[in-house]
Protein backbone atom coordinates (compact mmCIF):
# COMPACT_ATOMS: atom_id res chain seq x y z
CA UNK A 1 0.00 0.00 0.00
CA UNK A 2 1.16 3.22 -0.85
CA UNK A 3 -0.10 6.21 0.87
CA UNK A 4 -0.70 9.98 0.19
CA UNK A 5 -2.27 11.49 2.87
CA UNK A 6 -4.25 14.79 3.37
CA UNK A 7 -4.12 17.00 6.19
CA UNK A 8 -1.67 18.25 8.77
CA UNK A 9 -3.24 17.79 12.11
CA UNK A 10 -2.42 15.42 15.17
CA UNK A 11 -4.47 12.78 14.00
CA UNK A 12 -2.40 12.89 10.72
CA UNK A 13 0.95 12.27 12.94
CA UNK A 14 -0.66 9.65 14.81
CA UNK A 15 -1.46 7.79 11.57
CA UNK A 16 2.19 8.52 10.02
CA UNK A 17 3.68 7.03 12.87
CA UNK A 18 1.41 3.78 12.78
CA UNK A 19 2.19 3.57 8.97
CA UNK A 20 5.92 3.52 10.14
CA UNK A 21 5.31 0.20 11.98
CA UNK A 22 3.45 -1.87 9.64
CA UNK A 23 6.45 -2.53 7.25
CA UNK A 24 4.10 -3.43 4.01
CA UNK A 25 2.34 0.24 3.83
CA UNK A 26 4.76 3.29 2.56
CA UNK A 27 3.89 6.81 2.33
CA UNK A 28 4.95 8.10 -0.63
CA UNK A 29 3.67 11.91 -0.11
CA UNK A 30 1.98 14.40 2.14
CA UNK A 31 -0.54 17.06 0.88
CA UNK A 32 -1.14 20.24 2.06
CA UNK A 33 -1.90 23.67 0.59
CA UNK A 34 0.84 25.05 2.78
CA UNK A 35 4.09 24.35 1.63
CA UNK A 36 5.33 25.24 4.83
CA UNK A 37 3.38 22.68 6.74
CA UNK A 38 3.62 19.88 4.23
CA UNK A 39 7.35 19.88 4.27
CA UNK A 40 7.52 20.44 8.02
CA UNK A 41 5.54 17.04 8.48
CA UNK A 42 7.44 15.21 6.02
CA UNK A 43 10.75 15.83 7.35
CA UNK A 44 9.58 14.74 10.86
CA UNK A 45 8.41 11.16 9.37
CA UNK A 46 11.27 11.44 6.24
CA UNK A 47 8.69 11.59 3.62
CA UNK A 48 10.31 12.50 0.63
CA UNK A 49 7.41 14.33 -1.73
CA UNK A 50 5.02 16.92 -1.03
CA UNK A 51 2.44 18.33 -2.73
CA UNK A 52 0.38 21.55 -2.19
CA UNK A 53 -1.85 20.59 -5.07
CA UNK A 54 -4.83 17.96 -5.40
CA UNK A 55 -3.75 17.44 -8.90
CA UNK A 56 -0.06 17.03 -8.11
CA UNK A 57 -1.01 14.27 -5.12
CA UNK A 58 -3.78 12.35 -7.17
CA UNK A 59 -1.43 12.00 -10.53
CA UNK A 60 0.94 10.41 -9.02
CA UNK A 61 0.66 7.01 -10.57
CA UNK A 62 3.12 5.79 -7.39
CA UNK A 63 0.58 6.17 -4.96
CA UNK A 64 -2.86 4.01 -4.68
CA UNK A 65 -4.50 4.94 -1.42
CA UNK A 66 -5.21 8.33 -0.05
CA UNK A 67 -5.64 8.92 3.81
CA UNK A 68 -8.32 12.20 4.23
CA UNK A 69 -8.21 13.35 7.87
CA UNK A 70 -10.14 17.18 7.13
CA UNK A 71 -12.93 18.61 8.69
CA UNK A 72 -15.68 16.41 8.50
CA UNK A 73 -17.78 18.69 6.21
CA UNK A 74 -14.93 18.41 3.61
CA UNK A 75 -14.81 14.72 3.80
CA UNK A 76 -17.25 13.70 0.83
CA UNK A 77 -15.51 16.23 -1.92
CA UNK A 78 -11.94 15.19 -1.23
CA UNK A 79 -13.24 10.79 -1.04
CA UNK A 80 -15.16 11.83 -4.28
CA UNK A 81 -12.33 13.32 -6.03
CA UNK A 82 -9.24 10.53 -4.99
CA UNK A 83 -11.73 7.61 -6.04
CA UNK A 84 -12.74 9.52 -9.60
CA UNK A 85 -8.57 9.78 -9.70
CA UNK A 86 -8.99 5.51 -8.90
CA UNK A 87 -7.19 5.71 -5.59
CA UNK A 88 -8.47 3.64 -3.56
CA UNK A 89 -9.47 5.98 0.24
CA UNK A 90 -8.51 5.82 3.92
CA UNK A 91 -11.52 8.70 5.39
CA UNK A 92 -11.60 9.32 8.53
CA UNK A 93 -14.36 8.96 10.78
CA UNK A 94 -17.07 10.06 10.83
CA UNK A 95 -18.01 8.96 6.62
CA UNK A 96 -19.22 12.51 5.98
CA UNK A 97 -21.56 14.56 7.43
CA UNK A 98 -24.40 13.13 5.99
CA UNK A 99 -26.25 9.29 5.36
CA UNK A 100 -26.81 10.39 1.86
CA UNK A 101 -23.09 11.26 1.22
CA UNK A 102 -21.58 8.23 2.55
CA UNK A 103 -24.50 6.06 0.62
CA UNK A 104 -23.20 8.33 -2.55
CA UNK A 105 -19.45 7.44 -1.88
CA UNK A 106 -20.00 3.60 -1.40
CA UNK A 107 -22.21 3.69 -4.47
CA UNK A 108 -18.81 5.71 -6.59
CA UNK A 109 -16.46 3.00 -4.82
CA UNK A 110 -18.27 0.02 -5.53
CA UNK A 111 -18.89 1.04 -9.30
CA UNK A 112 -15.41 1.84 -9.86
CA UNK A 113 -14.24 -1.51 -7.66
CA UNK A 114 -11.83 0.53 -5.33
CA UNK A 115 -11.76 0.34 -1.81
CA UNK A 116 -12.86 2.56 0.45
CA UNK A 117 -12.06 2.19 4.65
CA UNK A 118 -13.77 4.35 7.77
CA UNK A 119 -10.49 4.51 9.43
CA UNK A 120 -12.50 3.54 12.73
CA UNK A 121 -9.75 2.51 15.36
CA UNK A 122 -12.17 0.66 17.87
CA UNK A 123 -13.21 -1.95 14.76
CA UNK A 124 -9.63 -3.22 14.70
CA UNK A 125 -8.60 -3.46 18.32
CA UNK A 126 -7.88 -6.90 19.45
CA UNK A 127 -9.43 -6.04 22.83
CA UNK A 128 -12.47 -5.38 21.00
CA UNK A 129 -12.69 -8.16 18.66
CA UNK A 130 -11.87 -10.96 22.02
CA UNK A 131 -14.72 -8.34 23.72
CA UNK A 132 -17.44 -9.63 21.01
CA UNK A 133 -15.71 -13.39 21.41
CA UNK A 134 -16.73 -12.77 25.13
CA UNK A 135 -19.91 -11.79 25.32
CA UNK A 136 -21.50 -14.99 25.49
CA UNK A 137 -19.84 -15.61 28.55
CA UNK A 138 -21.85 -13.02 30.65
CA UNK A 139 -25.49 -14.20 29.54
CA UNK A 140 -28.00 -11.93 27.93
CA UNK A 141 -27.38 -8.55 28.16
CA UNK A 142 -29.33 -6.21 29.81
CA UNK A 143 -27.68 -2.65 30.05
CA UNK A 144 -25.16 -1.00 28.24
CA UNK A 145 -23.16 1.88 29.09
CA UNK A 146 -20.57 4.11 27.35
CA UNK A 147 -18.77 7.31 28.15
CA UNK A 148 -15.61 8.60 26.31
CA UNK A 149 -15.55 12.71 27.72
CA UNK A 150 -12.12 14.95 27.59
CA UNK A 151 -12.38 18.44 28.39
CA UNK A 152 -11.05 20.27 24.91
CA UNK A 153 -9.10 23.21 24.81
CA UNK A 154 -11.00 24.17 21.95
CA UNK A 155 -13.91 24.60 24.34
CA UNK A 156 -12.13 27.13 26.46
CA UNK A 157 -11.82 28.94 23.20
CA UNK A 158 -15.25 28.45 22.34
CA UNK A 159 -16.26 30.14 25.49
CA UNK A 160 -14.27 33.17 24.99
CA UNK A 161 -15.90 33.88 21.48
CA UNK A 162 -13.72 32.28 19.23
CA UNK A 163 -15.32 29.38 17.19
CA UNK A 164 -12.68 26.71 15.54
CA UNK A 165 -13.14 24.13 13.60
CA UNK A 166 -14.14 21.24 15.71
CA UNK A 167 -17.33 23.42 17.24
CA UNK A 168 -18.51 24.81 14.07
CA UNK A 169 -21.54 23.73 12.34
CA UNK A 170 -20.23 24.48 8.75
CA UNK A 171 -17.50 21.88 8.94
CA UNK A 172 -20.22 19.36 10.86
CA UNK A 173 -18.42 19.70 14.15
CA UNK A 174 -19.31 19.10 17.72
CA UNK A 175 -18.95 16.60 20.07
CA UNK A 176 -21.47 13.38 18.97
CA UNK A 177 -19.65 13.44 15.41
CA UNK A 178 -15.89 13.64 17.09
CA UNK A 179 -16.48 11.44 19.92
CA UNK A 180 -19.80 9.81 20.54
CA UNK A 181 -19.39 8.03 17.07
CA UNK A 182 -16.90 5.99 18.85
CA UNK A 183 -19.39 4.85 21.53
CA UNK A 184 -22.10 4.54 18.35
CA UNK A 185 -19.15 2.31 16.99
CA UNK A 186 -18.53 0.38 19.71
CA UNK A 187 -22.35 -0.77 20.24
CA UNK A 188 -23.64 -1.18 16.38
CA UNK A 189 -20.40 -3.40 16.37
CA UNK A 190 -21.20 -5.96 18.32
CA UNK A 191 -25.30 -5.59 18.64
CA UNK A 192 -25.94 -4.25 14.89
CA UNK A 193 -28.79 -1.42 13.85
CA UNK A 194 -30.62 -0.66 16.73
CA UNK A 195 -34.40 -0.33 16.74
CA UNK A 196 -35.07 3.34 17.86
CA UNK A 197 -32.75 6.44 18.56
CA UNK A 198 -33.22 8.97 20.96
CA UNK A 199 -30.37 12.11 21.26
CA UNK A 200 -29.64 14.64 23.45
CA UNK A 201 -27.46 17.33 23.64
CA UNK A 202 -25.61 20.48 25.27
CA UNK A 203 -25.41 22.86 23.04
CA UNK A 204 -23.05 26.17 22.61
CA UNK A 205 -24.37 29.64 21.57
CA UNK A 206 -23.90 28.57 17.69
CA UNK A 207 -25.80 25.65 17.84
CA UNK A 208 -23.26 22.92 18.28
CA UNK A 209 -23.35 19.94 20.56
CA UNK A 210 -20.41 20.34 23.41
CA UNK A 211 -21.57 16.99 25.20
CA UNK A 212 -24.75 14.78 25.00
CA UNK A 213 -26.52 11.47 25.34
CA UNK A 214 -27.56 9.18 22.14
CA UNK A 215 -30.07 6.01 23.80
CA UNK A 216 -30.14 3.16 21.46
CA UNK A 217 -32.87 0.62 22.13
CA UNK A 218 -32.78 -2.98 21.07
CA UNK A 219 -35.44 -5.46 21.45
CA UNK A 220 -33.83 -6.60 24.99
CA UNK A 221 -31.59 -3.72 26.09
CA UNK A 222 -30.91 -0.39 25.94
CA UNK A 223 -27.61 0.94 25.50
CA UNK A 224 -26.41 4.63 26.44
CA UNK A 225 -23.70 6.78 25.01
CA UNK A 226 -22.94 9.94 26.24
CA UNK A 227 -19.68 11.73 25.44
CA UNK A 228 -18.15 14.76 26.45
CA UNK A 229 -15.78 18.01 25.10
CA UNK A 230 -17.30 20.60 27.65
CA UNK A 231 -16.26 18.14 30.69
CA UNK A 232 -14.22 15.18 31.77
CA UNK A 233 -15.03 12.03 33.30
CA UNK A 234 -13.59 8.53 33.49
CA UNK A 235 -14.45 6.90 30.09
CA UNK A 236 -15.66 3.40 29.79
CA UNK A 237 -17.73 0.94 28.30
CA UNK A 238 -19.85 -1.10 30.33
CA UNK A 239 -21.64 -4.15 29.34
CA UNK A 240 -24.41 -6.00 31.68
CA UNK A 241 -25.44 -9.43 31.58
CA UNK A 242 -27.52 -11.53 33.38
CA UNK A 243 -24.45 -13.64 34.21
CA UNK A 244 -21.74 -11.13 34.84
CA UNK A 245 -20.15 -7.92 32.72
CA UNK A 246 -17.64 -7.08 31.15
CA UNK A 247 -15.88 -3.56 32.12
CA UNK A 248 -13.71 -1.66 29.32
CA UNK A 249 -11.77 0.84 31.24
CA UNK A 250 -10.47 3.54 29.33
CA UNK A 251 -11.03 5.65 25.76
CA UNK A 252 -13.22 3.24 23.24
CA UNK A 253 -11.67 4.64 20.27
CA UNK A 254 -8.70 2.82 22.49
CA UNK A 255 -9.98 -0.09 24.75
CA UNK A 256 -6.40 -0.36 26.29
CA UNK A 257 -8.07 -3.66 28.56
CA UNK A 258 -11.29 -4.85 30.16
CA UNK A 259 -12.28 -7.21 32.78
CA UNK A 260 -14.41 -9.95 33.03
CA UNK A 261 -16.87 -10.96 35.34
CA UNK A 262 -19.07 -13.66 36.13
CA UNK A 263 -20.05 -16.49 38.44
CA UNK A 264 -16.71 -18.64 37.58
CA UNK A 265 -14.35 -16.21 35.57
CA UNK A 266 -12.51 -12.70 36.89
CA UNK A 267 -9.78 -11.85 34.71
CA UNK A 268 -9.06 -8.94 33.17
CA UNK A 269 -7.72 -9.06 29.58
CA UNK A 270 -4.91 -7.21 27.34
CA UNK A 271 -4.09 -8.69 24.02
CA UNK A 272 -2.70 -5.18 22.72
CA UNK A 273 0.90 -4.33 22.49
CA UNK A 274 1.04 -1.65 20.01
CA UNK A 275 1.33 1.93 21.70
CA UNK A 276 -0.05 3.35 18.75
CA UNK A 277 -3.73 2.42 18.18
CA UNK A 278 -3.94 2.81 14.94
CA UNK A 279 -1.58 0.29 13.86
CA UNK A 280 -4.25 -1.90 14.07
CA UNK A 281 -6.62 -0.59 11.56
CA UNK A 282 -3.67 0.31 9.13
CA UNK A 283 -2.15 -3.17 9.37
CA UNK A 284 -6.09 -4.27 8.82
CA UNK A 285 -6.68 -1.83 5.60
CA UNK A 286 -3.24 -3.40 4.44
CA UNK A 287 -4.18 -6.96 4.32
CA UNK A 288 -7.52 -6.35 2.93
CA UNK A 289 -6.00 -4.62 0.34
CA UNK A 290 -3.26 -7.18 -0.35
CA UNK A 291 -5.64 -10.11 -0.14
CA UNK A 292 -7.84 -8.35 -2.23
CA UNK A 293 -10.65 -9.13 0.28
CA UNK A 294 -13.65 -7.75 -1.06
CA UNK A 295 -16.48 -9.49 0.78
CA UNK A 296 -14.43 -7.69 3.95
CA UNK A 297 -14.21 -3.97 2.97
CA UNK A 298 -17.62 -4.33 2.05
CA UNK A 299 -18.70 -5.65 5.69
CA UNK A 300 -16.70 -2.72 7.18
CA UNK A 301 -18.90 -0.20 4.69
CA UNK A 302 -22.39 -2.13 5.54
CA UNK A 303 -21.20 -1.36 9.36
CA UNK A 304 -20.04 2.28 8.65
CA UNK A 305 -23.42 2.88 6.53
CA UNK A 306 -25.85 1.70 9.93
CA UNK A 307 -23.76 3.89 12.30
CA UNK A 308 -24.05 6.82 9.45
CA UNK A 309 -27.44 6.19 9.65
CA UNK A 310 -28.07 6.22 13.93
CA UNK A 311 -25.92 9.56 13.99
CA UNK A 312 -27.85 11.62 11.79
CA UNK A 313 -31.04 10.22 13.38
CA UNK A 314 -29.40 11.77 16.35
CA UNK A 315 -27.98 14.55 15.49
CA UNK A 316 -31.46 16.04 13.73
CA UNK A 317 -33.53 14.60 17.09
CA UNK A 318 -30.99 17.01 19.03
CA UNK A 319 -31.57 19.74 17.19
CA UNK A 320 -28.03 20.27 15.92
CA UNK A 321 -27.76 22.00 12.59
CA UNK A 322 -24.88 21.41 10.43
CA UNK A 323 -23.96 24.21 6.96
CA UNK A 324 -24.68 21.59 5.25
CA UNK A 325 -28.19 21.29 6.22
CA UNK A 326 -28.48 24.23 4.75
CA UNK A 327 -27.69 23.78 1.51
Amino acid sequence: MQIGTIGTGPIVETFLAACQQVPSVQVGAVYSRSGEKAAALASRFGIARTCTTMDELLGDPAIDTIYIALPNSLHFAQAVQALQANKHVILEKPMTSTLAEAQALVKLAREKGLYLFEAISTRHLPNYRQVRQDLSDIGPVRLVQCNYSQYSSRYTQLLAGEVTNIFNPVFSGGCLYDLNIYNLHFVIGLFGRPQAVHAYANKAFNGIDTSGTVVLEYDDFIATCSAAKDSASPSFQIIQGEKGYLDVAGPVNSCPSYEIRTGSRQETVNLQTQENRLVYEIEAFASCLARRDWAQAQSWLSESLVVMEVVEKARLEAGIVFGVDEV
